[in-house]
């Protein structure tokens, strides 16, 4: 959340010149409305199944850069899916994660005392993110550049 995983893999699908693709978006563009409100009118549950599905229809039908939301690899079905794909886990530290999210309202999981919320969501989600990824990119004091060319790095892939 807040890592820049957007404005990182929109930068890697241009170096690569392959398409970028998000599931978060997929699941605003389907669903017609914002996922703060997803989560409100129909909960983290209603909101969890339509990531699942949006993860598995990415994953079967994209073939350049996808990017999940934080909360996709809470799903056991997600993480097998992930197995064998280059997956990259983009981290940062809390002072940095409050400094870029702030108090957002529009984040959901971090409507109430942000810095607690934020350390507890990662100390449920981190190993899950480690138990997927190939790689770790610490975005810490980085520019997007810098991570994108960090993420080409540690996989060793060459750009178009």
């Amino acid at each position: 959340m807040g890592v820049g995983k957007s404005t990182v893999g929109a930068l890697l699908a241009e170096r690569l010149g392959v398409a970028y693709r998000d599931t978060d978006a997929d699941i605003v563009a389907a669903e017609g409305r914002p996922i703060a409100e997803i989560f409100v009118d129909e909960g983290e549950a209603r909101f969890r199944e339509l990531e699942r599905e949006a993860v598995k229809a990415a994953l079967a039908g994209h073939t350049g850069v996808l990017a999940l939301g934080g909360g996709a690899v809470l799903d056991d079905g997600t993480r097998a899916d992930l197995a064998g794909l280059p997956v990259v886990y983009l981290s940062m530290n809390v002072t940095e994660a409050i400094k870029r999210v702030g108090l957002n309202t529009a984040r959901p999981l971090l409507a109430v005392n942000p810095r607690q919320q934020w350390k507890q969501l990662m100390e449920a989600r981190r190993h899950l993110y480690a138990e997927v990824a190939d790689a770790v990119v610490e975005t810490d004091d980085r520019t997007p550049e810098e991570v994108a060319q960090a993420v080409l790095d540690a996989l060793e892939v060459k750009e178009a």
